[in-house]
């Protein structure tokens, strides 16, 4: 880890899965202690982390839980505050300790979002440019634009209020799992917020899914999510969207139909204030 006196109030959960040289490159770089779920490899990534990363906290799974792992991660940590990261990004140096202090600072807080710069080149990523526009406003008790998700190798939460809205589930898993969180905080009057001043860095691993994966199994999570938090037209017109677009959508909606039940078990659609902003973000794009 970094030379640099770590935040005591944070720790680093970083999930991962047959990426042992991204790992080996990128946990020296945290300045706060490092919790490392691993789902699952079979590459030697538990071994090699122990052998030449001692001080970082290796738990390891015997199956893949996808995003839910981060929440191992944040049960495992004990701190106040858990900054996510994979095993390609990394928050760039008193930037942990920074957003610490401004959770601190606002106690309805529960994710601070940081500017994610991708690439050597430090590219702006897109996404950061519509938070830091978003329509919802800055309330005067969040540091930044509201929010009603964000991206989690790039953001850093209040664990009490992760856990108390049950952290990342395992019926949507990965990609995508933001969405389902994030509502739920929403839903119990925390905020999300973008901070500027705050910077992650994410150097994309080459050893990706192909785009038309990635876009399938987003298409999977959407649906799941929407089966448990929106309303019934809502979750038609979602399907109805996916078939007519066909390819990995429609691939992303099959894909889905396994998880349905479980879905379904979990339903609790949103309060109409949260659909309200959801309806103020889709009307600004």
């Amino acid at each position: 880890m970094s030379s640099a006196d770590p935040d005591p109030d944070v720790t680093v959960v970083v999930i991962s899965r047959d990426r042992r040289e991204d790992l080996l490159a990128s946990l020296p770089r945290h300045e706060a202690p490092v919790v490392l779920v691993d789902n699952g490899s079979t590459d030697g990534t538990v071994e090699a982390v122990l052998d030449r990363l001692p001080a970082v906290t290796v738990v390891p799974l015997d199956r893949n839980l996808g995003a839910a792992a981060r929440t191992v991660g944040v049960e495992r940590a004990g701190t106040p505050f858990v900054a996510f990261a994979d095993d390609d990004s990394w928050w760039a140096p008193g930037s942990l300790a920074r957003a610490a202090g401004l959770m601190r600072a606002h106690p309805r807080l529960a994710v601070l979002n940081a500017r994610i710069l991708v690439g050597p080149e430090g590219r702006l990523d897109p996404v950061c440019t519509e938070m830091a526009a978003s329509p919802l406003g800055t309330p005067a008790d969040l540091p930044g634009p509201a929010l009603l998700g964000f991206v989690a190798c790039g953001a850093m939460v209040r664990t009490a209020a992760f856990t108390a809205v049950g952290g990342f589930d395992p019926v949507v898993r990965f990609p995508g799992e933001e969405e389902r969180l994030a509502l739920d905080l929403a839903a119990a009057g925390w905020g999300m917020a973008y901070v500027d001043e705050v910077t992650v860095h994410h150097h994309p691993s080459p050893r990706r899914h192909a785009p038309e994966q990635r876009r399938a199994a987003i298409w999977r999570s959407k649906l799941l999510t929407a089966v448990m938090r929106h309303p019934v037209p809502d979750v038609a017109r979602l399907v109805a969207e996916g078939l007519r677009s066909g390819g990995p959508e429609r691939s992303g909606l099959v894909r889905a139909l396994p998880d349905l039940p479980a879905a379904l078990r979990r339903r609790r659609p949103v309060p109409a204030a949260v659909r309200s902003d959801l309806r103020t973000l889709a009307g600004a794009r």
